[in-house]
């Protein structure tokens, strides 16, 4: 008779889903992106034309990206911090610390979702320059990049108080390695 593999637990599954969702998302986003510009540069320097939405799509873009992925950047410790008061400070001291710092963080990215999606809302009937689109399109970027914070931050809280970040893959090989 042969065993059945562990079921993973139902909120770490969530968990992986929803950074393997995220992360492919900001590279759907980013490919769009470095494409568009591509072909514009191409069009424009070979044939004498551009794609005129180009520039303010790509603009777009990478506000989509920046806010959808600063709780992956979270993850892997990737934002600026200050932490020289806390490590001078005992363990237990740094984690209510860090504790009430994560507290601090989640209540300023609900508020941040809350208004952000007023401002969508106020921006709603305004239009993009070039494309045309309600400009709360390019807003809404705000309450759901800090929604999708909040979410990574949730499975995150306890990594974050213990200083538990995950590693990230290199982008350069390793000194010595062969490609």
């Amino acid at each position: 008779m042969s065993r059945s593999p562990r079921r993973e637990a139902p909120l770490a599954a969530a968990e992986r889903w929803f950074v393997t969702a995220n992360r492919g998302l900001i590279v759907a986003m980013m490919s769009a992106m470095v494409t568009l510009v591509f072909a514009n540069v191409v069009t424009r320097y070979l044939f004498n034309w551009s794609i005129i939405w180009a520039e303010e799509l790509s603009q777009y873009l990478m506000v989509w990206i920046t806010y959808v992925g600063a709780g992956l950047a979270l993850r892997e410790g990737r934002h600026v911090s200050v932490e020289l008061l806390q490590d001078a400070l005992p363990d237990r001291v740094r984690a209510a610390l860090r504790a009430a710092v994560g507290i601090g963080i989640l209540a300023f990215m609900a508020v941040l979702t809350w208004l952000g999606v007023e401002f969508a809302r106020f921006a709603w009937d305004q239009e993009t320059p070039v494309m045309q689109l309600p400009q709360g399109l390019v807003y809404l970027a705000i309450p759901v990049g800090a929604g999708v914070f909040l979410v990574h931050f949730a499975f995150f809280f306890r990594s974050f108080v213990a200083r538990r970040f995950e590693e990230s893959e290199p982008l350069e090989p390793a000194e010595g390695a062969r490609l």
